[in-house]
């Protein structure tokens, strides 16, 4: 008996606890959180529509516009000159670069000469009698004959028997031989064409020079030529001689430059045509990255604007009422590397300066100060 009433008493407080805890947990109320309206501030500034100039820009390396590669048209065991055959070697316009050993040659020219002024002796007896006038200017012209010097033009021919005779002995083709050989011994010694530098070098002293060997590179490094690709739709207002700005990737240093030659050729696959534009300047470098501006025409009515303000391509945002953010639909004229420009919106409007993340049409914002 006392332990079915302990049974029951035991029920009885579970089942007086259970209802008790769901009382407590029902009097407690969920607090109810504050809802906060956020705007968002932006940044503007009030439109002005000018007329602006539309800016080619391009970019390339330079190259010298005088430039040679040095190849040897003769053989010969290279000697040592004044200046080292060295890249980075300056050397003056007319000044000897390279000399080969010609002592082989020279002998053969000389003895050359040898045989012409034999053939001459050979024919004076002849002269003296059956052609006394043609006699005295070939006797002239042995008096003054050297073996060791260049030369000298032969005589002319008084009449067509003493041409006839003097031919028949061999004596035209002989001297044409020897200055077919005086003119090659000339290029044993290979001279600077202009004042520049040398920038490669493949031989050294010593070395036994075969001929059309390329010997090294040579470059003047006062003006310079950088070539540009240009969209063919600018080709109407790119005039030979128009003004070019230049610079460098850093833009700390700028130089003034012109179109100096213009292809007559547009690139079928690009769409664009080759300009050449000449420059020159202290700083330059063949080889240097350099940026070229090139102004083309100047659109009336428009306004430049962070090419990051667009949206789709063809919309900027814009605040009216001082606080609705609206989008705009504008034209855009012309695009560069960083910027666009833009027709379509009227003076004063407040035009959103600083992309908004998530903006929409209808957004609510606020101007900053």
């Amino acid at each position: 008996m006392r332990l079915a009433i302990s049974i029951i008493l035991g029920i009885v407080l579970l089942g007086g606890a259970y209802l008790l805890s769901q009382r407590i947990a029902d009097s407690k109320k969920i607090p109810k959180g504050k809802t906060t309206k956020s705007t968002s501030t932006v940044f503007t500034e009030y439109v002005k529509n000018t007329d602006s100039p539309i800016y080619i820009e391009t970019n390339g390396t330079i190259l010298a516009q005088q430039r040679i590669e040095v190849f040897s048209e003769v053989q010969g065991v290279l000697k040592l000159t004044k200046k080292p055959f060295k890249p980075g070697t300056r050397y003056s316009k007319g000044e000897l670069m390279l000399e080969m050993d010609s002592q082989e040659f020279y002998s053969s020219l000389v003895s050359q000469r040898s045989v012409l002024y034999n053939n001459i002796v050979a024919i004076m007896p002849d002269l003296k009698f059956d052609l006394p006038d043609s006699f005295k200017q070939w006797q002239k012209y042995l008096d003054e004959y050297d073996i060791q010097g260049k030369a000298k033009d032969l005589p002319e021919p008084l009449n067509d028997r003493e041409k006839y005779f003097v031919n028949a002995r061999q004596i035209v083709s002989t001297y044409y031989t020897i200055k077919n050989l005086e003119e090659r011994l000339l290029k044993y010694k290979i001279y600077a064409p202009f004042s520049g530098i040398l920038t490669e070098a493949l031989v050294d002293p010593g070395t036994l020079v075969r001929t059309g060997q390329k010997l090294g590179g040579f470059i003047n490094p006062a003006i310079f030529e950088l070539e540009a690709n240009i969209n063919a739709e600018y080709l109407e207002y790119l005039q030979i001689g128009k003004k070019v700005s230049i610079k460098d990737l850093k833009g700390k240093n700028e130089w003034n430059g012109f179109v100096k030659r213009i292809n007559g050729l547009i690139n079928p696959t690009t769409q664009t045509v080759q300009a050449f534009i000449q420059v020159s300047g202290k700083g330059l470098t063949e080889g240097m990255f350099l940026e070229a501006t090139v102004m083309s025409k100047t659109e009336p009515n428009v306004v430049e604007i962070n090419r990051s303000l667009l949206s789709n391509g063809n919309q900027v945002f814009v605040v009216e009422n001082d606080s609705v953010l609206t989008a705009r639909n504008i034209d855009v004229v012309h695009f560069s590397d960083k910027k666009a420009m833009i027709r379509g919106l009227a003076d004063g409007e407040s035009l959103l300066t600083k992309t908004l993340p998530g903006a929409y049409d209808g957004m609510i914002v606020k101007i900053s100060n």
